[in-house]
């Protein structure tokens, strides 16, 4: 198994008391390198502009991509940059391009990117959410182009919906999205009726919904529908705020439950996709949850 990271994204600062805060990647570094450094750790090479350009307007490049300040900028309500969040935003995203190739060319079939600030609610033409560049689309974008995929499962499973790999595939059969979130959270989309072309499967969990309800919900619905699409290759939006510590929602999930839906969605891999797995670090904001459930996501993996 690889994990893909770089010191780049520790640098990305939205400001003090911002939850999308460097310690968040520092304890997630901190842990798997305690408790799974026998792996396979590479730096994360920086996505060229033609990957970004295949999901992101040039207008978005363009306001992500500047330098030219000092301090801090706003680019929405809740996404701020500073000078050195380009180099974590390209880095980022280049190490969901370069996960995709490692599992492709047969060097491993699973891999981690520890990396931030998340992406997935990015828009085509706009970062929010304290995501600036949509990584995990910007992967199953290149997937598609480069090694010619035709069903690449995005599986999503941060409290908040990701409205904007969502709305990135809104209309392409090659990449089917599938989605549990909060109800009534931000950012307020993601509702059963949304279907794409077919490609779109989303799951609402009530406020106060703990692990009997979520893992009925994927047992019953959601699994099934990721084995029927048979992915070539399974992406997971990685976001531990559905945990009951989180600040940012009201689910109500235990590490465990992290364990269980990362051990399924291997074996539905390990069917269809000949083990390949891209998981992408998202959400996650109590620092000790965030802490346990990322290192129960990659032993599950792994």
């Amino acid at each position: 198994m690889i994990i893909l990271t770089h010191p780049a994204c520790l640098a990305h600062d939205p400001g003090p008391e911002h939850p999308e805060r460097p310690a968040r990647l520092e304890v997630v570094l901190e842990t798997l390198r305690r408790e799974h450094g026998d792996l396979d750790w590479r730096e994360a090479p920086a996505a060229k502009l033609g990957d970004l350009r295949r999901v992101h307007s040039q207008e978005h490049v363009d306001a992500v991509m500047q330098q030219d300040f000092s301090g801090f900028r706003m680019l929405d309500p809740d996404t701020v940059i500073c000078p050195q969040s380009r180099a974590a935003a390209l880095r980022a995203a280049g190490a969901a391009v370069a996960a995709v190739d490692a599992v492709m060319d047969g060097t491993d079939p699973i891999a981690f990117c520890a990396v931030r600030p998340p992406g997935h609610h990015a828009t085509a033409s706009s970062a929010m959410g304290f995501c600036l560049l949509n990584n995990i689309a910007i992967g199953a974008a290149y997937a598609c182009a480069q090694h010619r995929l035709e069903r690449v499962a995005v599986v999503d499973f941060d409290v908040h919906h990701g409205n904007g790999t969502q709305a990135i595939f809104f209309e392409d059969p090659r990449v089917a999205y599938f989605s549990s979130h909060e109800s009534g959270l931000y950012p307020y989309s993601g509702a059963p009726s949304e279907r794409g072309v077919g490609n779109v499967i989303n799951a609402l969990l009530p406020p106060g919904s703990g692990s009997f309800v979520f893992r009925n919900l994927w047992e019953d619905q959601m699994l099934p529908a990721i084995e029927a699409f048979r992915p070539q290759l399974l992406m997971i939006s990685a976001g531990f705020d559905a945990h009951m510590r989180d600040p940012l929602a009201d689910l109500m999930l235990e590490t465990e439950d992290f364990a269980w839906i990362t051990g399924r969605l291997r074996a539905i891999a390990e069917r269809h996709a000949s083990g390949r797995i891209v998981s992408m670090l998202e959400g996650g904001y109590d620092l000790e949850a965030l802490r346990e459930c990322s290192s129960a996501h990659v032993a599950a993996l792994r």
